[in-house]
């Protein structure tokens, strides 16, 4: 796993004190934890535990009952529209799915978020979206149409189209749902290399073993039961160490 940039004097994203609900039923409670700049952090756990809610708090789609998500110091969800709409700007993120738009080509849904939020000219676009889309490997691909290429391919596209105006900060909800072992591999590998060559900070959810031990600086892992945080830390020295039974099952899986 490739080493993390050194941790600046503020985190770049800070959960405090979130509470995630449907209106009586509580999700999760009392979440709290700091992002480093450059990090890859996990948000991990079993099936039904909040995970993607977790994530859709943290991109702006869903509004906490309680507590904020700071970004750079600056709340999210007690900030003016307009200026949580400049935040949301600031990151990118890759569904499950890869969300592209099937009669659309690469480069096209790539441009998507340039047509929208930039003044780029068509050239400009056609010479950024080229780039993106070989940062993930797909150089020679702009063509194509999503039912053309393969569920990995797709993922990269997904996420050339994430980092289309430049993230600090890029979410991704199961990244290798769907995707076998080596196409899995070969996605965290291009995060890992995305983290060293461009600095970008990740935020993952993922209940992969592979990827978590892969390419995870830190994870917070979620308790349905409990309904909060119950570890926080390095996966691995949570899987040899943690004094929670569920966190070291959870990452003791199919071990023999």
């Amino acid at each position: 796993m490739a080493t993390a940039p050194a941790a600046s004097p503020s985190p770049q994203i800070a959960v405090r004190d979130l509470t995630m609900a449907y209106g009586s039923f509580v999700v999760q409670r009392n979440l709290a934890f700091d992002i480093r700049h450059g990090e890859i952090f996990v948000i991990m756990g079993d099936s039904g535990c909040g995970k993607s809610t977790l994530l859709r708090h943290m991109i702006g789609l869903q509004s906490p009952a309680e507590g904020d998500v700071l970004f750079s110091g600056q709340s999210l969800w007690h900030a003016e529209p307009d200026e949580r709409e400049a935040m949301m700007r600031r990151f990118g993120v890759l569904y499950q799915s890869g969300a592209l738009w099937s009669s659309l080509t690469l480069a096209e849904n790539v441009s998507l978020p340039m047509q929208q939020f930039t003044d780029l000219s068509p050239a400009e676009m056609r010479d950024l979206v080229s780039l993106k889309l070989a940062l993930v490997g797909l150089a020679g691909f702009e063509e194509f149409y999503p039912s053309e290429i393969s569920g990995g391919m797709r993922k990269r596209a997904g996420l050339a189209r994430a980092m289309a105006l430049d993230p600090e900060v890029l979410f991704f909800d199961e990244p290798s749902a769907g995707l076998d072992p080596l196409s899995s591999r070969r996605l965290d590998d291009l995060i890992l290399e995305l983290r060293q060559s461009l600095g970008t900070t990740f935020v993952v959810v993922t209940h992969e073993l592979a990827s978590i031990f892969t390419i995870g600086d830190r994870a917070v892992f979620l308790d349905a039961e409990a309904r909060t945080q119950v570890a926080l830390g390095d996966p691995k020295a949570l899987r040899d160490s943690s004094d929670n039974p569920k966190v070291r099952a959870f990452l003791q899986r199919g071990k023999a």
